[in-house]
């Protein structure tokens, strides 16, 4: 526990980093992409895994003993991917994730997700996962690589996009998160822009849409989307991540959130297992804004309030939770 600060960790996997699980070179590319953002951003001194520790198949124990035994995390959610064209289970296979969330359902939030490509199948299997797991939010990506060929699609498509938002809705689920940057594997850098935010939160005000990463490298294009639309948020994951090796640069960025954005809108992710949420929570919560920073954007120092905000209370009040007791562990 970091001073009686309630955590509510945006971003978990259950991963199958094997390299046999990739489907050809787009594949492996991830898996060496995400163990490259690993080594490069673990600071030294927090325990960089060697290759065969990070690339291989985690289990649900695994990640529930990383969040909730190693570091001070209070919830997290747990998050499929539905890459299944870049590897055979989707890289975080949904049946792990949910396993996640039933051994400790009390701490763990499930999000589902499916590829809208996919039409009526996709619909077919948001009811599943919201009647079988409890699935509370969807999170997309708008990329299908098809074996390696990668094509996107947008979030404001009426015809691709809107169909999965309506079906969140008649589903009960408000909460839609979209991956924005870090392209993944050969996805060409265009399909993780943010122009598509605009129409998707425009069309349907009242769900709420949270941006991934936040966006980077399109933060200024995020940042106009935070700043015009009450039901838009950003999460840190992946970024706060930058904390310990490249602090200026999330002092820049963390600086422009809190100026458009404001507190209220921003929540952390650490990515577990990519970055282990132990470091990343306490870079965070001991992270200070330089006195240039500070005077250009805030006027005054980063306050705990706001730290606090961030940590956990924003993603407790985007699902309707009481804050239950910090974990004392």
């Amino acid at each position: 526990m970091i001073d009686g600060v309630f955590v509510f960790d945006s971003v978990a996997h259950v991963p199958n980093l094997e390299f046999k699980n990739a489907l050809g070179q787009a594949g492996e590319m991830l898996i060496h992409g995400l163990y490259g953002f690993h080594g490069a951003l673990t600071p030294p001194d927090a325990g960089v895994l060697s290759q065969e520790q990070f690339c291989r198949k985690w289990t649900a124990a695994d990640i529930h003993r990383m969040v909730f035994d190693e570091s001070p995390v209070d919830m997290v959610i747990s998050m499929p991917l539905p890459l299944d064209d870049l590897g055979r289970d989707g890289f975080s296979p949904v049946a792990d994730c949910a396993e996640l969330a039933a051994i400790d359902p009390e701490r763990v939030v499930f999000w589902g997700s499916v590829n809208p490509l996919q039409g009526r199948a996709a619909l077919d299997e948001m009811e599943r996962q919201v009647g079988e797991y409890n699935a509370r939010a969807f999170k997309f990506y708008n990329t299908r690589y098809d074996f390696g060929s990668p094509m996107g699609w947008r979030m404001d498509d009426p015809q691709i996009a809107f169909p999965a938002f309506a079906k969140a809705r008649a589903l009960g689920v408000n909460l839609i998160g979209a991956h924005k940057g870090l392209p993944l594997g050969p996805q060409p850098l265009e399909q993780t822009q943010m122009w598509d935010i605009d129409g998707a939160a425009a069309a349907f005000p009242d769900l709420n849409f949270m941006i991934f990463h936040p966006g980077l490298p399109f933060l200024d294009e995020a940042l106009w989307q935070l700043i015009r639309y009450p039901n838009v948020y950003v999460s840190l994951a992946a970024t706060v991540n930058l904390a310990v090796r490249a602090p200026r640069q999330f002092a820049e960025i963390l600086a422009k959130l809190l100026f458009w954005a404001g507190e209220d809108k921003i929540v952390f992710g650490s990515e577990a297992p990519v970055f282990h949420p132990r470091w990343a929570v306490e870079a965070f919560w001991n992270f200070e804004l330089p006195d240039d920073l500070t005077t250009q954007y805030l006027g005054a120092p980063l306050t705990e309030q706001a730290k606090r905000k961030i940590l956990g209370e924003n993603l407790l009040r985007l699902h309707g939770i009481a804050a239950p007791e910090p974990n004392a562990g």
